[in-house]
């Protein structure tokens, strides 16, 4: 047995994708257990590229299961979209991939929130995606999220939108001057998104633990970087959850005593997408020429990734928060 995590060092973007398809080769379950469609995990496979944001990378190995951990913030649409496009290309997910009952939506007004926010702060942007991450884990902490189990009871369902939408309608329409949300629409909506995931609900920490007693591989896949960890990161520039190691068992519901090793994935330069510190990035000539030769542009937002020279300090720093027993190095060429 052999339960691995993979993760990131620095800011995100360091090639994880790649080492998890490797690596899914010798396991039986990979598992996302952070962040949501704010990642953008590439894989290319004979020619295709594939570009994830919430499903684990290791859906393209026939015969291993995929599990979205209670630690993610789910969008529905987005889950879907990708769901129809692996079945378009004869990639069957049905029996292979299974999503905590307990993983906390993204609601249409979390990602009206995420943007309105982001343009109130002017230059003081933080650089987020847009994608509602951010308000979805408020609610989380705040006890009032909606999660896939809820979109299997229409009065469960109902009561919790209408009565967050009582706040956040106040906020979006008096705070930011936005467009309030029609509590019917969105419950519908959700109604729909409901019906075609609920075979995909399930006991995922039940479903793992059970791996584990049998002496089954377990590859947890991280997402994003360790310096874009909500308390180790370079905050505020930072996501909205935990992308360290530790997070694997909190996001999946396992114990910590069932990792074996964790691996840290390190890109042989420095890349970082949105505002925040960066001590090592290049100039403005010698960063193009980088991220030009590295197709350095973000898989979930298309944006130019900032470029720099390799950092010693944030690897360092990444091997203690983590734990690491090995790294991965990328892009050597």
């Amino acid at each position: 047995m052999a339960n691995r995590i993979v993760i990131g060092t620095q800011w995100g973007d360091e090639g994880k994708a790649k080492i998890v398809d490797f690596l899914t080769q010798d396991s039986d379950m990979v598992i996302r257990f952070q962040g949501g469609a704010n990642a953008g995990h590439t894989v290319i496979v004979n020619g295709s590229k594939f570009i994830f944001h919430l499903i684990p990378a290791g859906i393209m190995h026939p015969g291993k299961v995929c599990i979205i951990g209670n630690g993610v913030v789910l969008d529905p649409a987005q889950l879907i979209q990708e769901i129809d496009e692996l079945k378009a290309k004869g990639i069957e997910v049905k029996g292979r991939l299974f999503i905590s009952r307990r993983a906390n939506l993204v609601m249409p007004y979390h990602k009206s929130l995420d943007q309105l926010r982001e343009t109130k702060l002017a230059g003081g942007k933080i650089g987020t995606t847009g994608r509602g991450i951010g308000p979805a884990y408020i609610d989380k902490v705040a006890r009032c999220a909606i999660r896939l189990g809820d979109l299997l009871s229409e009065k469960e369902l109902t009561e919790r939108v209408t009565v967050n939408l009582e706040e956040k309608n106040e906020l979006i329409v008096k705070i930011y001057g936005g467009t309030p949300f029609d509590p019917k629409t969105v419950i519908q909506e959700y109604l729909e998104y409901g019906k075609r995931l609920a075979d995909f609900a399930a006991d995922t920490s039940g479903m793992l633990n059970r791996a584990i007693r049998e002496n089954k591989n377990l590859l947890f896949e991280g997402a994003q970087g360790t310096i874009l960890d909500v308390d180790h990161g370079t905050y505020p520039f930072v996501t909205s959850s935990n992308t360290v190691s530790a997070a694997a068992c909190t996001g999946s519901g396992v114990g910590p005593t069932a990792i074996d090793e964790v691996i840290g994935v390190v890109k042989a330069y420095t890349t970082r997408v949105g505002n925040g510190p960066f001590p090592t990035e290049l100039d403005e000539v010698l960063g193009a020429k980088v991220r030009e030769m590295g197709g350095e542009y973000g898989a979930t937002t298309g944006r130019p990734r900032r470029c720099g020279w390799f950092d010693m300090v944030v690897l360092k720093n990444a091997i203690g928060l983590n734990g690491l027993s090995s790294v991965a190095v990328t892009k050597l060429d």
